[in-house]
C-alpha cells in the first residue's frame, strides 16, 4: 500500500460499496452517512467472494455463476510464543495434525506465535454443531489435538470468540463487460485455503493482465478478452486443486503408503528433475500455469498409482527397477 500511495494512489478507507453502474465504470459508497460516487474508466472489482461489481454483472445477459459451500467451517486459534520471543514449535515447517474427517494445522507468524486452525464439519456428530460448550470443545482437544492444547494458553477463550467461518468456491464467467469493467481476484474466482493460493492467484491475476497490457495497450477491449480467457482455466484448476490437498492434507498424509509414494516422487525428481516436478513445487514454488500444473500432476499420479500395486513395493522403492519403470514414462 505504501508503494502504491508512492506511485499516486488514492486509498480511501471504511467506504462501503452499495451499487455500480458497469457501462459507466461507476460505482456509488456511504461513508459517515453520505453518499460518495465515483466514476473511472475502467471499474475493477477487487472486493472478495461477495462482490458488489461481480453482483451487477450476474444481472446482465449470459453471465454464468456458481458458488459452492464445503460441509467444513474453521475456526482459528493461537499458539503464544515463548518468553523470550521464539517460537515453541519448529518455525519453518507446517504443522499438520491429520485425524482423516478433520485436521488442525498450525503456521508460523513473525511475532513468534502460530495460528492454529482447526477445520472441522459444519454439522453432524463430531462437528462444530456438537461441540456446543466449552467443556465439549477442551475435551475434543484433549483426546485429538492433546499436544497442541497444551500449547494453547488462551484456548477457551479463543474458542468462544472466534467464529467457525464457512468456505465458499465462486465460479463466475465472463471475468469482464464492455471494456469499462472486469474482475480480478476472489471477486472472479474464491478459492478454499488448502493450497494456499488464494492470494497469490490474485496477484497472478494482476501480473498476467500487466504483462497482457504492454502488449495490447492500444486495444482495450482485445486486452480484457485475452486477459479472462487466459485466467479462467488456471482459476478453475487450482480451485480443483486445492479441494483435492484437503483430502491430502486431512487424510492421506497419515497413511504409509502415501508417504512412500512421496519419498519415490522425491528420488526420482532429485535424479530427474527435467522430467519430475512435484505437484506442490509446480504450484507453489514455480510460474507454471495451474491449468498445466493440474495436467502434469494428473499424470505423475497415474504413473505412480502402476508403481505403488507393484508387488513387495515397501522392499524395492528405491532399487533401479521402479527408477527405470518411472523412467520409461518420458523417454
Amino acid at each position: 500500500m505504501d508503494l502504491a500511495e508512492k506511485e499516486g494512489v488514492k486509498i480511501h478507507f471504511e467506504h462501503k460499496c452499495t451499487g455500480v453502474n458497469l457501462d459507466a465504470a461507476s460505482a456509488q459508497f456511504q461513508y459517515n452517512g453520505e453518499n460518495v460516487a465515483v466514476q473511472g474508466d475502467l471499474l475493477v472489482g477487487t472486493d472478495g467472494a461477495y462482490s458488489e461489481v461481480r453482483d451487477a454483472m450476474q444481472k446482465t445477459p449470459w453471465f454464468n455463476y456458481s458458488q459452492y459451500y464445503i460441509d467444513y467451517a474453521y475456526k482459528e486459534l493461537s499458539i503464544p510464543p515463548n518468553a523470550d520471543g521464539t517460537h515453541r514449535l519448529e518455525v519453518n515447517a507446517l504443522h499438520i495434525w491429520p485425524r482423516k474427517d478433520f485436521m488442525l494445522i498450525a503456521l508460523p507468524n513473525i511475532d513468534g506465535s502460530f495460528t492454529c486452525t482447526l477445520f472441522f464439519p459444519k454439522t453432524g456428530d463430531l462437528s462444530f454443531e456438537s461441540l456446543d460448550t466449552l467443556e465439549k470443545a477442551e475435551t475434543f482437544f484433549g483426546e485429538h489435538f492433546s499436544d497442541a492444547l497444551d500449547l494453547m494458553p488462551h484456548f477457551r477463550e479463543e474458542y468462544q470468540s472466534n467464529p467457525a467461518a464457512g468456505m465458499v468456491i465462486v465460479k463466475c464467467f465472463p471475468w469482464t463487460w464492455k471494456d469499462s469493467a472486469l474482475l480480478i481476484g476472489d471477486a472472479a474466482h474464491a478459492i478454499v485455503p488448502f493450497y494456499g493460493q488464494g492470494m497469490n492467484c490474485g496477484f497472478e491475476d494482476c501480473s498476467v493482465f500487466s504483462e497482457l497490457h504492454d502488449e495490447q495497450h492500444s486495444d482495450w477491449n482485445e486486452l480484457m478478452r485475452s486477459y479472462e480467457k487466459s485466467r479462467k482455466e488456471n482459476a478453475d484448476a487450482i480451485a480443483e486443486l486445492a479441494l483435492r490437498n484437503f483430502i491430502e492434507m486431512r487424510d492421506r498424509v497419515a497413511e504409509p503408503m502415501f508417504l512412500l509414494q512421496k519419498k519415490i516422487e522425491g528420488k526420482f525428481s532429485a535424479a530427474y528433475p527435467h522430467f519430475w516436478t512435484p505437484l506442490y513445487s509446480m504450484v507453489t514454488f514455480s510460474h507454471i500455469p495451474y491449468n498445466e500444473a493440474l495436467i502434469a500432476g494428473d499424470k505423475q499420479e497415474r504413473i505412480m498409482q502402476t508403481i505403488m500395486k507393484k508387488p513387495n513395493i515397501e522392499q524395492i522403492w528405491d532399487s533401479e527397477e521402479v527408477e527405470n519403470e518411472i523412467l520409461a514414462h518420458f523417454i
